[in-house]
C-alpha cells in the first residue's frame, strides 16, 4: 500500500499539535506501508512564509515533497473575511475567500495531487480547515481520507466543509466529541470512520530531578505546556491561579512551557520557561504534580495524553467538551468551569494523596488501552483495508456561479452555537457498527 500524508507544514522542528500528529502517524504507518509526505515550504503557522526549499527532502526515513506557498497570510485580510463569515450572512464565495486568506495556499501542491492521484492508494489529509485539505480532497476524490483535527470554533460551521465531510472515503476522528460535532453539522455518519487519535513518543530516560536542578524549581508545581495565548485560555488560568495562591496556604507554583504571544503576569509563584526541548518537556511532566489544560477548544490534546502516559493527572477546562469527555472516560482528570471549581479541584489534587494516586494509575492504564502505538496503527490499517474493498461515491460539486454568490448562509458562529454540547459519553454500537471500525 502506498500512502501520502498531506499536511500544512512538516519538519522535525515543527511542533504544532496537528503537524506533530501528522508526523507521528506518517512515521508509524511507514512500518506497514510506503509513505510519502506532501506539504508546503512554510515553517511558521502565523505567516506561512516560505522558509523550506521546494522540492524533495528527507525527514528521518521519510521522503518529503515541499511546494511553495503562493503568498504569506495577511492578518488584516484574514480578520476581515473571518468577521464576514463568522458574524454576518454571507455566500459560498465569501467562504472560499476566507479559505484563501487563511492559507497556506499552494497551487503547485494541488496540481501535484491532481496529476498524481492514481499514484497513491490513499491520501491522509491533515487538517480540515486549510486550503490544501479542502482543495486536495476534491483533487484526489475517492482516495481522500481526512484527519479533521477539528475544534469547536466558528470555522467548523462553514458550509463549504459539509460536502468534504460527506464526500471523503474515510475520516479518522480524534475523539468522540469531535465525531459527534462533525456528524451533527454535516450529517455524514455513513462515511466509514473510527475514533483513533494519536500516540506519543515518550523518551526512556525521563528524569524529574534533572528538570528541577536545571531550572532551579524545588517547590511542588503544576505545569502548562503549549502556546501561551488568549485562545488557549491562558489569561483565565493566570487569574484563577493568582486568586488561588492568595487564599490557600502552601508553596504550589505554576510553570509555563511554550512560546508566548501575550504578556505573562509578574508573580513569584508563576515561572515562564519559554520554549524547551522535548526532553525538558517530558522531564517537566515527570516532575509536575499535574498538567493544567485551560483551553476551551481542543480536538484531542496530545500533551494531555502524554501526561496520562506518564501517570500525571490532568486538570482541564470543563468548557471544552473534548477535555471533559476524556477526563470522564479515563477517570484520570478533574475539570472546572469557574473559579470556585478550579480552586476546589486544584486543592483536591494538591492535598488528597489517594485521589492523586488513583488518577495517576487510571491515566497510565487509559493511555495503554487506547493510545499505545499498536492500537493506533491497527485502527488506521483496518479502515484503509476496508476502504480498498468498498465502492467510492462522488463528492458533491460546488454550486454554480450564481449559487456561489448568493448571500443566503447564516453566520457560522450562530450555526456552531446551535450544535449540541457536552461530552459524548454515549454512542451507537448497533446496526452501523460495521462502519465504525
Amino acid at each position: 500500500m502506498k500512502l501520502a500524508v498531506v499536511v500544512q507544514r512538516y519538519g522535525s522542528d515543527v511542533n504544532g499539535g496537528a503537524e506533530l500528529h501528522a508526523r507521528y502517524i506518517a512515521e508509524h504507518l511507514a512500518n506497514h506501508a510506503e509513505v510519502e509526505v506532501l506539504t508546503t515550504c512554510a515553517r511558521d503557522y502565523v505567516s506561512w512564509r516560505n522558509e523550506f526549499d521546494p522540492g524533495e527532502d528527507r525527514v528521518g526515513n521519510l521522503l518529503v515533497r515541499r511546494f511553495p506557498v503562493r503568498h504569506p497570510r495577511d492578518p488584516l485580510i484574514f480578520g476581515r473575511w473571518s468577521d464576514r463569515v463568522f458574524e454576518h450572512r454571507h455566500s459560498v464565495a465569501h467562504e472560499l475567500a476566507w479559505l484563501e486568506s487563511e492559507g497556506p495556499t499552494s497551487p503547485q501542491l494541488i496540481r501535484h495531487l491532481r496529476r498524481n492521484a492514481n499514484a497513491y492508494d490513499f491520501f491522509l489529509f491533515f487538517s480540515y480547515r486549510y486550503a490544501h485539505a479542502y482543495h486536495g480532497c476534491r483533487a484526489v476524490g475517492p482516495r481522500a481520507v481526512l484527519v479533521p483535527t477539528a475544534e469547536r470554533d466558528p470555522a467548523i460551521g462553514l458550509s463549504i466543509f459539509g460536502p468534504i465531510f460527506r464526500g471523503v472515503r474515510g475520516i479518522m476522528y480524534n475523539s468522540f466529541e469531535e465525531r459527534a460535532m462533525i456528524q451533527a453539522i454535516a450529517g455524514n455518519s455513513k462515511v466509514r470512520h473510527t475514533v483513533v487519535g494519536v500516540g506519543s513518543e515518550i523518551p526512556s530516560n525521563i528524569d524529574a530531578d534533572r528538570f528541577r536542578q536545571k531550572f532551579d524549581i524545588q517547590q511542588p508545581f503544576i505545569v502548562y505546556i503549549g502556546r501561551l495565548d488568549e485562545n488557549k485560555g491562558c489569561p483565565e488560568l493566570f487569574q484563577f491561579f493568582r486568586n488561588y495562591v492568595s487564599r490557600v496556604s502552601g508553596s504550589l507554583q505554576l510553570v509555563l512551557i511554550g512560546r508566548s504571544i501575550l504578556q505573562i503576569p509578574s508573580h513569584p509563584r508563576i515561572r515562564q520557561l519559554g520554549f524547551v526541548s522535548d526532553q525538558d518537556k517530558f522531564d517537566a511532566l515527570a516532575a509536575a504534580h499535574a498538567l493544567v489544560m485551560p483551553s476551551k477548544f481542543e480536538s484531542l490534546s496530545m500533551v494531555a495524553l502524554e501526561a496520562w502516559a506518564m501517570g500525571r493527572p490532568v486538570l482541564a477546562n470543563g468548557s471544552c467538551d473534548v477535555l471533559q469527555g476524556q477526563c470522564i472516560r479515563s477517570k484520570a482528570g478533574l475539570y472546572y468551569k469557574n473559579y470556585e471549581e478550579f480552586a476546589e479541584t486544584l486543592h483536591a489534587l494538591e492535598t488528597n494523596r489517594p485521589l492523586h494516586t488513583a488518577l495517576s494509575v487510571n491515566g497510565s492504564e487509559y493511555f495503554q488501552r487506547h493510545y499505545s502505538w499498536p492500537v493506533i496503527e491497527r485502527k488506521y490499517l483496518e479502515v484503509l483495508n476496508h476502504l480498498k474493498q468498498e465502492e467510492a461515491q462522488r463528492m458533491e460539486p460546488l454550486p454554480g456561479w450564481f449559487g456561489r454568490r448568493r448571500s443566503n448562509i447564516a453566520p457560522t458562529r450562530k450555526t456552531v452555537d446551535a450544535l449540541p454540547t457536552g461530552p459524548a459519553l454515549k454512542f451507537n454500537r448497533g446496526s452501523r457498527a460495521a462502519r465504525r471500525v
